[in-house]
C-alpha cells in the first residue's frame, strides 16, 4: 500500500475549488461525467461516472473534505484528506490519500493531476 501526498496551488478561491469538489453538479461541469456527491458526510458518492466511489466523511465549508474511497476487492477503503488553504486569491489544495493499492498508485497519482485538478483549474481558469 501506498500514500500519494502532494500539494497544488491553482489561481482560484478555496470557496469556488470547494463547490468543484462537492457539488455534483459543478463536479459534472469540470471533468464532463456524470457524478453523484452528498451534501453531508455519511453518504456514498461516485465521481467519473462510477469510476471513482466512496464514502463522503467531513465537509469543512471551504476549508477541507475528507473521503474514502473504495478499489475493486480491496476490504479496506482509502482515505482521501483534502486542505484548502488560500491568500491573495491563490490556494493551495494538499491532497493525502492512503492505502492506495501499489498496482493503482501510478494512475491515481496520475488522475489526481491530470483529471482531478488539470480539469478544475481548467474550468475555473478557461484563459489562464
Amino acid at each position: 500500500m501506498k500514500t500519494f501526498n502532494k500539494s497544488f496551488r491553482l489561481n482560484a478561491s478555496a470557496e469556488d475549488i470547494y463547490a468543484c469538489l462537492t457539488n455534483p453538479y459543478t463536479i459534472e461541469l469540470w471533468s464532463g461525467y456524470p457524478a453523484n456527491m452528498p451534501a453531508e458526510p455519511g453518504g456514498d458518492f461516485t465521481l467519473f461516472g462510477g469510476d471513482i466511489s466512496g464514502r463522503l466523511i467531513k465537509l469543512v465549508p471551504g476549508k477541507e473534505i475528507e473521503h474514502e474511497w473504495f478499489f475493486g476487492k480491496q476490504n479496506k477503503p482509502s482515505p482521501v484528506k483534502i486542505t484548502l488553504i488560500e491568500k491573495g486569491g491563490v490556494t493551495e489544495l494538499k491532497v493525502v490519500q492512503s492505502e492506495i493499492p501499489d498496482e493503482d498508485f501510478e494512475n491515481m497519482s496520475e488522475g489526481w493531476k491530470d483529471q482531478i485538478i488539470d480539469g478544475i483549474a481548467s474550468f475555473l481558469n478557461p484563459n489562464f
